[in-house]
């Protein structure tokens, strides 16, 4: 990871006064007269620290790559002309393509960024208790960054040190094995001294680290030598249950009444919401989310701002998934006739009027300035999920279904069928994987997700996702007929199904490729992994 990435100890300095006082949870007394010497010299200084790390060092992952790989690679997104979707809809990225590039870049700032503030915090004179509470804070992002790494490139550097990397940037990697165990350790770690309540409204507790390790868990479990193994490791699944036991019983979340609700500003760190990145509007590109710009189908949504959405559609594939009245659609994706009243709010509402042969997204489309204030020059406040309840309560049903067919495990039910119920659909009575994960598809559809579903099912499955993916016939644009009403989605037999080169459907797919600029500043990154050396125990009184 380049120098000029990583460095971020003057970023922190430079950006705070910016990104303090300008909501809730930037509250915090700025301090004009910070200095490397005396920064990290009280409570507030951890505060103003740490708040970076949920937003700005995220952004060129949020802004493409966070949907463009996680749903245009599993195809719940179709974008022909969307560069940040279709290398991936088509399995033809490359280590030049820009939002991979970038995503590598962002992750290795939040390490970099973790690792400054764990290395300041660690040379205050604040008492033990209180560094340890800001140390969490930063483990849990680096953790949560790792696991990303782990789970898109496999063997990656692990780094503790924030100069290291800096003085020398040729360095093996490590495998992916230690680098899940690094993540599951800086996790356990947030888990034991995170406070239970937030600092302030929008951090993570103790409750929002063991949301992450109920999902690191259950990926873990199922990672061997033997790709096509078909178990998964009973230890951890029991791990993941344990994890998701501690949020669902323990922590204050619930379920938002309807699901629209959501994915609005108004309703940013919900009752649902366990761990977001925090956008603070201020009108200057990159440091907010401007994923609006991308998805919104015209610019009589946004106000005449930009709006690139036009092309950025449902996939033939995902809409099959949609059951006749279920409510998520309409909240996730625009269909021809769909009425938004929080769209265009002086004029009534805003109807979608377009034909019914294509279908837009909805998510993170919220209006213009004329609707919300928090909306500003391409820019929105919209909150990102990164994890919320109803993930948790999917990775319980998932982590006690484990090596079964089939369960009739009543919490497990219970979860999957509160979420049913809240789409108006009809309760389960038994669950298999293909409930679970089709489950999975929809609840969080467009939020990033269901690539690492595919990818945690490949750990041991690999074959029968190769042959799902295939089965997904990426190679032909079909040409739809979709009826909002009913959800039904049919193929058009007036228009032509088009041709589309994809790349090759074989193992190669659930690895990316390291960046190219990474690769030639770091050579050793085509050698073989080297193991790491832990330098602590992991924590085991978690539970």
């Amino acid at each position: 990871m380049k120098t000029k990435k990583i460095i971020y100890t003057l970023l922190i300095l430079i950006t705070m006064s910016a990104l303090y006082s300008c909501s809730e949870f930037l509250d915090v007394e700025p301090n004009d007269t910070y200095t490397l010497d005396n920064f990290y010299a009280s409570e507030d200084d951890f505060k103003a620290a740490t708040a970076p790390l949920y937003n700005r060092v995220w952004f060129d992952f949020n802004t493409k790559f966070y949907y463009g790989l996680g749903d245009g690679k599993s195809y719940n997104l179709y974008a022909p002309f969307s560069d940040y979707i279709y290398p991936f809809s088509d399995l033809a990225e490359s280590a030049l393509t820009g939002p991979l590039v970038e995503a590598w870049s962002s992750f290795y700032n939040v390490v970099q960024q973790s690792n400054n503030v764990i290395d300041g915090i660690q040379q205050s004179p604040v008492d033990e208790d209180t560094q340890k509470l800001y140390i969490a804070e930063a483990r849990f992002m680096r953790g949560t960054a790792y696991w990303y790494l782990a789970s898109l490139w496999g063997d990656v550097i692990l780094s503790t040190n924030p100069k290291d990397l800096v003085s020398n940037p040729i360095v093996n990697k490590n495998s992916r094995n230690d680098v899940y165990e690094f993540a599951m350790r800086d996790l356990e770690y947030a888990a034991k001294y995170l406070p239970e309540q937030p600092a302030n409204n929008g951090r993570v507790t103790k409750y929002s680290a063991f949301g992450m390790l109920s999902r690191i868990y259950l990926s873990y479990s199922g990672l061997s030598d033997n790709p096509n193994s078909g178990n998964r490791n009973q230890e951890y699944l029991d791990l993941s249950i344990k994890a998701s036991e501690k949020v669902i019983n323990e922590g204050p979340y619930m379920l938002m009444d309807d699901y629209a609700d959501l994915f609005t500003i108004e309703n940013n760190n919900n009752q649902e919401s366990i761990f977001a990145l925090q956008w603070v509007p201020n009108g200057e590109y990159g440091t907010n989310n401007f994923q609006q710009g991308f998805f919104a189908l015209g610019s009589d949504i946004t106000g005449n701002d930009v709006a690139y959405g036009y092309w950025t559609r449902a996939s033939y594939d995902v809409l099959q998934e949609y059951e006749t009245d279920d409510l998520r659609r309409k909240a996730t994706w625009m269909a021809d006739g769909d009425f938004y009243p929080e769209i265009n709010i002086s004029n009534g509402g805003y109807t979608v009027d377009h034909e019914n042969t294509f279908v837009n997204v909805k998510k993170g489309v919220v209006g213009s300035t004329k609707d919300n204030p928090l909306i500003s020059r391409q820019n929105s406040a919209l909150n990102t999920y990164m994890m919320r309840l109803g993930e948790v309560y999917l990775n319980y049903a998932e982590a006690v279904l484990g090596n079964n067919q089939t369960t009739t495990d009543a919490n497990a039910l219970m979860y999957v069928n509160l979420l049913r119920t809240r789409a108006g659909l009809d309760s389960k009575t038994s669950l298999t994987y293909e409930d679970i994960i089709k489950e999975r598809r929809i609840e969080l559809c467009m939020e990033g997700q269901y690539w690492y579903d595919l990818v945690r099912r490949s750990y041991y499955e690999q074959q029968e996702v190769i042959n799902y993916i295939t089965s997904q016939d990426r190679g032909n644009i079909v040409p739809i007929l979709y009826d909002a009403p009913t959800n039904d989605v049919s193929v058009d037999a007036t228009r032509d199904t088009q041709a589309r080169a994809i790349g090759a459907v074989n193992e190669g797919i659930f690895l990316l490729p390291y960046p190219e600029s990474e690769v030639v500043q770091n050579p050793l990154l085509r050698e073989a992994p080297v193991p790491y050396e832990f330098t602590e125990e992991r924590i085991t009184d978690l539970f």
